[in-house]
């Protein structure tokens, strides 16, 4: 499993550092970090990476409008993306789902069941 390359998508430095380590010393992929959703376009154009892990709120570019973009582009709509979010989305996560937004995790995350939540998503063996 260590041929896997995530991008990361969140504002927060502290959550991208929690995220990369967690998914760097656990599962052994390798991460690519984005502050905003819009460097967050930029990498996964350009980095064609195996996951994407997009905040669900962001300032300017928000996880919703991050993924539209993602969509419409026919070099990353390919990617599966898990959503990553503090807010209570439970009543729109059929919605998501439906827009083909791969799973949802919800913050606070445990790190070790972080990997497995992904795994699980994305059908990955350990």
């Amino acid at each position: 499993m260590a041929n896997k390359r995530v991008l990361v998508i969140d504002d927060d430095n502290g959550i991208r550092e929690i995220i990369q380590v967690s998914l760097e010393v656990v599962a052994g992929w390798e991460v690519i970090t984005a502050a905003s959703g819009r460097e967050g376009l930029v990498k996964a154009q350009n980095e064609q990476p195996d996951l994407i892990i997009l905040d669900f709120m962001m300032p300017d570019l928000d996880g919703q409008a991050t993924f539209r973009q993602l969509q419409a582009n026919v070099a990353t709509q390919h990617i599966p993306t898990i959503f990553l979010t503090a807010k209570e989305v439970y009543y729109e996560e059929d919605d998501l789902i439906n827009s083909g937004v791969t799973g949802i995790i919800h913050k606070p995350f445990d790190p070790p069941e972080l990997v497995r939540q992904i795994q699980k998503f994305l059908h990955w063996q350990d």
